[in-house]
């Protein structure tokens, strides 16, 4: 299964694809997105159509996108919101399902602890997909993202199944 990780935000967003290899990830790509438009409308169809680039060059099965959360500035968490929005309707336009996940629940799957810092978590990112050098912070929260939804895909189909190991 490839995924697509997505970190939002109005002036980059994070990508990053994995694919599951048995027990562990294979690293397949990541970035990000630099919106250059001033005007917020011109953002979101640059993110749409970076995400819709994405998609088509790299064929993601899935996407997993972090939840919005309340900043301190209301015009912020907005401002994300409908960046989240476009690249969500990007990937919709090309069929793909769509998970989200709390920023808390991802650095529990990643780092093992849900108040983990950007750095820990790019750290445990670089570890698990066996990157060398360096890895910009959005693309890192965006393969952390991906990272996410697989455990908590592997963790949902060992419910169903009745497996317990």
């Amino acid at each position: 299964m490839r995924i697509l990780g997505i970190d939002p935000g109005s002036r980059l967003t994070g990508y990053g694809i994995i694919e599951e290899a048995g027990r562990g990830f294979n690293y397949i790509a990541s970035g990000s997105i630099r919106i250059e438009a001033d005007y917020f409308p011109d953002r979101l169809k640059q993110i749409f159509d970076g995400i819709v680039q994405i998609v088509e060059m790299y064929h993601p099965e899935q996407m997993a996108i972090e939840q919005v959360f309340m900043h301190k500035n209301a015009d912020s968490a907005l401002k994300l919101g409908q960046a989240r929005g476009a690249a969500i309707c990007a990937v919709q336009t090309k069929g793909l399902p769509v998970f989200e996940y709390a920023a808390r629940q991802v650095k529990q799957a990643v780092v093992g602890k849900g108040s983990a810092d950007k750095l820990q978590v790019q750290h445990m990112v670089k570890i698990l997909l066996s990157i060398q050098g360096q890895l910009q912070i959005d693309a890192s929260d965006a393969l952390g993202i991906a990272i996410c939804h697989t455990h908590y895909q592997k963790t949902a189909l060992r419910l169903q199944t009745g497996l317990t190991r």
